[in-house]
């Protein structure tokens, strides 16, 4: 798998230029809050458009221009959002089984995350980092092609975090995907990546 990006957008306080690529890798995106990470992703899974250049996942053009060719549901983008973005009106367990096609899978995340007590619950039942941790599950199970991960562990107790972070590496190892996590934490960001690339007002440095 390869994701290239290269794209340029302007925002409210300046403007976001960046290019680079991604295999079979974790690469962290690291750098202050409102620095464009978050833009990023979105505009990789098809939610925002770039003003300028071209988002491509092995040959396929996904966006080009201030034209995005893939719709965000056909793109096989793992997304983890900072607020969730779980369904309300779906239990946990719909709301993992949503796009995945692998019932075994979908077990095993729920007992992996420890929310498997949670299945019969709705999101507004449960706690943060419970959603937090539906969202991971959610995002997994679909079996993406790229995964992007905003802040994924920033809610979670050091135990659960530390098993998340282990299957993580686990899931890159077995699945060779491209991998975008955004993190203010340093040593998140030395223990996950294989690359950390730094951002600073819309530019990587």
């Amino acid at each position: 798998m390869m994701l290239q990006v290269q794209i340029s957008k302007k925002l409210s306080h300046f403007s976001l230029d960046v290019s680079f690529k991604v295999t079979d890798e974790t690469v962290i995106l690291f750098g202050p809050s409102g620095s464009g990470k978050t833009t990023i992703l979105n505009c990789i899974a098809g939610l925002s458009v770039p003003d300028q250049g071209e988002i491509l996942l092995n040959d396929t053009v996904l966006t080009k221009n201030h034209r995005s060719l893939v719709p965000a549901q056909k793109r096989r983008t793992g997304y983890v959002f900072q607020d969730y973005a779980l369904f309300p009106h779906k239990t946990i367990v719909d709301n993992i089984r949503y796009g995945a096609d692998d019932e075994y899978l979908v077990h095993h995340l729920l007992q992996m995350l420890n929310i498997h007590h949670l299945r019969s619950h709705y999101p507004q039942q449960i706690s943060g980092g419970e959603k937090q941790r539906a969202a991971l599950a959610r995002a997994l199970a679909a079996k993406p092609s790229v995964l992007l991960l905003d802040e994924p562990f920033s809610s979670l107790d050091e135990t659960t975090k530390h098993h998340c972070q282990q299957e993580l590496i686990r899931l890159k190892e077995e699945w060779k995907i491209p991998i975008i996590l955004v993190t203010h934490d340093q040593k998140e960001a030395k223990q996950l990546g294989d690359r950390i690339l730094q951002i600073e007002k819309g530019k990587l440095i």
